[in-house]
């Protein structure tokens, strides 16, 4: 039974993972692929925190969370005059830059021999360490992640989002800043991000940079395409199907050695299925450009 609801913690991370990137990706039509690095930015500042001056991982998740903001703007900024490709070619290129930092600032991230011991989330002084209230409490950010983002992709900024991925150049005649919405757009999904790399950390209690490769970015971008783009039920249904699925494989008795290809094998069978079949992904309204 814990194995079973460490799989739903795992999924809950990934959701608000594929959450905060389909407002980047699905609903602004922004060609985002490093997106993991905020999640980075998030596990490594609460962490570090934590870990070496005793402060609560809840303030050490805001600070990393908006630690992640503020990159999200400074990367922001620039990726403005970038158009697909190479917009996806610059955001890359950030979760290459923060991998790097983590895996060579070894005083400061100890490198590849990670970081060990990171004490769990205690709320009036109660340790949560038990998978039962663990699960809760990611649930609980899940439900505050869906709900931030519904209530955005609901209101008029974000008709404007979606007018900005249909047509730029049409939302630009009618006097919107294009600009300022595709920088805050970043903000948001960075500090999401950073929540799900946070509650990873302090679940996991260790982490090194092996979690946050840029594979791992183009995972998460996976989630948003299999389950539909500009669909926040596509990204439950995403999320939970390429995170819980592989897992099912473990019982079939193989050795580790052939289930991981075999994983991955099936992995990009389904994906090679899905764009074939129906290209906007399961729940999706809009097909990735």
């Amino acid at each position: 039974m814990e194995y079973l609801i460490h799989i739903l913690i795992i999924t809950g991370i990934y959701i608000i993972l594929t959450l905060s990137l389909n407002l980047i990706v699905g609903f602004t039509g922004l060609a985002a692929l490093g997106h993991i690095a905020f999640a980075a930015i998030g596990a490594y500042t609460s962490s570090l925190l934590a870990l070496h001056f005793g402060i609560s991982p809840w303030i050490g998740l805001i600070a990393g969370a908006v630690l992640a903001s503020f990159l999200g703007l400074i990367i922001g900024l620039p990726s403005l005059r970038l158009k697909e490709d190479y917009l996806a070619i610059a955001t890359f290129g950030l979760g290459i830059i923060i991998y790097a930092i983590a895996k060579n600032w070894v005083s400061l991230t100890r490198g590849p021999m990670g970081l060990p011991g990171i004490p769990p989330f205690s709320v009036f002084g109660y340790e949560i360490s038990s998978v039962w209230s663990y699960l809760i409490l990611v649930l609980a950010f899940v439900l505050i992640t869906y709900l931030a983002i519904r209530n955005i992709t609901n209101s008029p900024f974000g008709r404007i989002l979606k007018g900005i991925r249909e047509d730029e150049i049409a939302t630009l005649a009618m006097g919107k800043d294009v600009n300022k919405y595709k920088l805050i757009v970043f903000v948001v999904g960075a500090f999401f991000a950073a929540i799900a790399g946070s509650l990873y950390a302090h679940y996991i209690t260790f982490i090194d940079p092996s979690s946050f490769t840029a594979m791992e970015s183009v995972a998460v971008l996976l989630m948003v395409v299999f389950g539909g783009m500009a669909s926040l039920k596509g990204s439950f249904v995403g999320a939970s199907i390429l995170v819980i699925f592989p897992e099912l494989l473990r019982f079939l008795g193989m050795p580790s050695s052939m289930a991981a290809p075999l994983r991955q094998m099936i992995y990009g069978l389904l994906l090679v299925i899905l764009m074939i079949l129906r290209p906007q992904g399961l729940m999706g309204k809009f097909r990735f450009k």
